[in-house]
């Protein structure tokens, strides 16, 4: 009899590598560069408004940003070697480089010469990026959301009187007109448009909101004459911006410095994008991938410097688009990013976009960077403000970049070289969030800062005795003694993912009667104290019940006890709504009494992990909300 003969069977293609038909690329291609365009093409304007740069320039300007753009793009989708995290990530000019790079310009007596010492800035800091990628992992710690809220934020409020300058300058003579209502109706109008757009409408159309803004408010400007074409008619049909179009780049330490700040905060953005990214697109991301990720960002800022652009990320607008839009393919932003390409042959389109009146483009200027304020508020909203450290990192910060934001002649003041620092909010506020971090969490006793609200550190944990490490510990596990003892036993303890692991292995690995025992430990779902307050409260979800929502939950867990004998237990921070919890509970009912054990002590472990990442965020950043993901690309291997 003939052997056996085992086919190999082929390997299933990832959506994430689904070459698509032409015409579906060229289609979703198209629509992720719709929704980019706008917040595209805006820092190019910005820039060159600011540091007064003439119109013929700010056409090769727009041209080249989008050139790069699609470079760019295809490097992080497409990827070769350790370059590019092959995901659908499509690529643009940060909007936190804009007033550094203002800044930098202005100091340096504006128009197209002041650019060499931007360009040789933004290179520099590409470089820096691409070299420090295998290591920018073991930097994130030094970047928890108390520094990244707080550099968000001001990174929105300062560019906010950017927008408002645009938003009264008169679009004929480029002169600042604040009394004439005419330019002021103009913001509002477009301001209004994009809120209303956002109201009426869901899915695509509210993703080019601002777009629409634009384009509807260039449509009544032309009708009313304060927009005209005159440069679309002198410009080419094609054309290319050729590298170094103002000369060799310049280089400045100061600047060099500050654009090197300005790519760590947008490298953390990015990590943040990708682990987003992947988690919709269903694919994991490894540590490896960061290093990739970050590394394309480098090239690709480098490549900007080189072609007349600026520093490069990933797009949070076309993010959400690929959870909006489902398509999960790579290659959909390779072909965003070819498109680009072609717009970037195109004199004439660049013209018409570098046409946009000034209150127009102000107002729209003003809802974007409002929002990237309200992301850094979000971020904010995950730091403990009960410890004085963090509320001083974020006070004092924003106190110095307001300042020198309200009155720029302050950077006058100061020697030579530092004076550039003090020329951006922007700048001051994140070497001050950075430094201040460093000295609140960073310095001062050995190891890292694990509990106590960070003022307890690693090696003081290692030292504790058992009824200190209860007293720290203890609420992780429900204050069970032998779980607390098990954990306690595993000193000593090589790093926060060791003492991590040392309770999940507490929990988990009890003898039956142990395991009873910590069950019993917990409450029963919608019980309370003398004083009113509910006992099992690990969520908002659980917390602040009507009286009716309260008598579910007691009818639940009375049920639950009767027939099980322990009480529920449910990690109600995995379930958002209290409807959800009350499901959940009734549903396993249905299991018998060992499964159900079973599962009470994986929800056990849950909890317990969850507890012990709120004991030492402050303190260990990887683990802070934010970051939440990042245990998975810092832990042991």
């Amino acid at each position: 009899m003939a052997a056996p003969t085992i086919r190999k069977q082929k390997r299933r293609m990832h959506p994430v590598d689904e070459v698509l038909p032409i015409g579906k690329l060229a289609t979703y291609g198209l629509q992720h560069v719709v929704a980019f365009y706008a917040g595209a093409v805006l820092v190019p304007i910005i820039i060159a408004g600011a540091i007064d740069l003439p119109q013929a320039d700010l056409v090769k300007l727009i041209t080249a940003d989008l050139f790069t753009c699609g470079i760019a793009s295809i490097i992080q989708a497409v990827g070769f070697r350790k370059i590019g995290v092959r995901l659908p990530l499509l690529q643009g000019v940060t909007f936190a480089g804009v007033s550094p790079i203002i800044a930098i310009g202005l100091a340096h007596g504006g128009g197209g010469a002041s650019l060499l010492y931007v360009y040789g800035a933004v290179i520099v800091a590409g470089v820096f990026t691409f070299l420090i990628a295998p290591i920018f992992i073991r930097l994130l710690r030094f970047f928890p959301p108390v520094v990244t809220g707080t550099l968000i934020t001001i990174i929105g409020l300062c560019l906010v009187p950017v927008g408002a300058h645009d938003a009264v300058t008169n679009p004929h003579t480029g002169e600042i007109d604040a009394g004439n209502v005419r330019w002021f109706l103009y913001a509002l109008g477009t301001i209004a448009i994009i809120v209303a757009m956002q109201r009426l409408f869901r899915g695509f159309l509210a993703t080019i909101a601002v777009l629409l803004g634009l384009v509807i408010g260039c449509v009544v400007a032309y009708l009313l004459g304060d927009m005209d074409f005159d440069k679309v008619a002198e410009a080419s049909t094609f054309g290319f911006t050729q590298p170094f179009l103002f000369g060799m780049p310049k280089f400045d330490f100061v600047a060099c410095l500050t654009m090197i700040i300005v790519l760590m905060i947008t490298a953390v953005e990015s990590t943040g994008s990708t682990i987003a990214t992947g988690e919709i697109v269903g694919k994991r991301v490894k540590p490896s991938d960061i290093g990739n990720v970050l590394r394309a960002d480098g090239l690709a800022t480098v490549i900007g410097g080189v072609f007349n652009s600026f520093p490069y990320t990933a797009f949070s607008e076309n993010v959400g688009l690929v959870r909006l839009t489902g398509v999960k393919s790579r290659w959909v932003v390779a072909a965003a990013g070819t498109i680009m390409i072609l717009l970037g042959f195109l004199p004439k389109v660049a013209a018409v976009v570098s046409s946009i009146p000034n209150p127009v483009l102000g107002g729209a200027a003003l809802t974007l960077f409002a929002t990237v304020a309200v992301v850094g508020i979000q971020t904010l909203g995950k730091v403990d403000f009960t410890d004085h450290r963090n509320l001083i990192i974020v006070t004092t910060s924003f106190a110095l970049a307001l300042w020198v934001t309200s009155y720029p002649d302050v950077a006058k003041a100061m020697p030579s070289g530092i004076d550039l620092l003090f020329g951006s909010g922007i700048s001051i506020g994140a070497v001050a969030a950075i430094l201040l971090n460093v000295v609140f969490f960073h310095t001062g006793s050995r190891g890292p800062r694990v509990a106590g609200g960070g003022s307890i550190t690693l090696d003081e944990v290692n030292a504790m005795t058992r009824e200190r490490f209860t007293e720290v510990f203890g609420h992780v596990v429900q204050g069970v003694p032998w779980a607390v003892e098990r954990a306690f036993a595993q000193r000593p303890y090589a790093d926060t993912a060791a003492l991590r692991e040392a309770f999940q292995d507490a929990v988990l690995t009890g003898s039956p009667e142990q395991h009873v025992e910590l069950l019993q430990a917990f409450p029963d779902l919608g019980a309370e104290d003398e004083n009113g307050h509910v006992l099992a409260v690990d969520h908002v979800a659980l917390s602040n019940l009507s009286d009716d929502d309260h008598d579910d939950v007691v009818e639940l867990a009375t049920a639950y006890r009767d027939h099980f004998g322990f009480p529920l237990v449910i990690c109600a921070r995995e379930t958002e709504r209290f409807d959800r919890v009350l499901k959940n509970g009734w549903s396993r009912m249905d299991n018998s009494p060992a499964a159900e054990k079973a599962f009470a002590l994986i929800e056990i472990a849950k909890i317990a992990n969850y507890r012990f990442s709120d004991l030492v965020a402050d303190a260990n950043p990887v683990a802070a909300a934010r970051f939440g993901k990042f245990n998975e690309l810092t832990g042991p291997r």
